[in-house]
């Protein structure tokens, strides 16, 4: 069986992943980490003599903004999709946190869309706008752009974004109108 990953799908597979990456977030990261250091040079090499209350404020401040740009930017600087028989999970970061799982049953249907922006969403990460939906934005180009039954979308920048759209729609199954007697 040959390796699923890059948007790569094996015929007779049951499994297509892709991913997308964004490399300037790393530079995002680095700033963060520096602003924590910075927080930490404070605390080490003051000579306190300024007052205890803001220099406890700058550090404190300073290691905790470096650590919500860090973990904040850490989260999107990548994205999988993963789509099985059933289910179609995102995972953010390398850790995969955050993660959505959909139901493939909750699919109405699924568009290939050529140009996502962060601007479009508001910015990189995970995204909501009531006139738009939700999405996972963690570069700008193509994407997946799902229909789900409830009346939502759903987006999510992938690599080879038209393929992920042809094994969605080839996996949906039509919902149920009525019982048939």
């Amino acid at each position: 069986m040959r390796d699923h990953r890059h948007g790569e799908h094996a015929p007779h597979s049951d499994v297509w992943t892709g991913h997308a990456r964004n490399r300037v977030q790393w530079l995002m990261a680095l700033a963060g980490a520096a602003c924590m250091a910075l927080g930490i040079e404070l605390a080490v090499d003051s000579a306190w003599t300024s007052g205890i209350v803001p220099l406890v404020m700058a550090v404190v401040g300073c290691i905790a903004a470096g650590l919500l740009v860090l973990f904040g930017t850490l989260a999107f600087v990548h994205v999988a999709l993963r789509v099985d028989q059933e289910w179609l999970e995102v995972r953010c970061g390398h850790i995969g946190v955050p993660r959505r799982r959909i139901p493939l049953a909750h699919v109405a249907g699924a568009e290939y869309c050529s140009h996502v922006t962060p601007r479009q969403w508001g910015g990189w990460g995970y995204r909501w706008r009531p006139e738009k939906g939700t999405a996972v934005v963690v570069r700008r180009g193509e994407g997946v752009v799902l229909q789900l039954w409830d009346g939502h979308t759903f987006t999510i920048t992938v690599d080879d974004a038209e393929t992920a759209v042809q094994v969605i729609k080839a996996r949906l199954r039509p919902k149920a109108t009525g019982t048939a007697h």
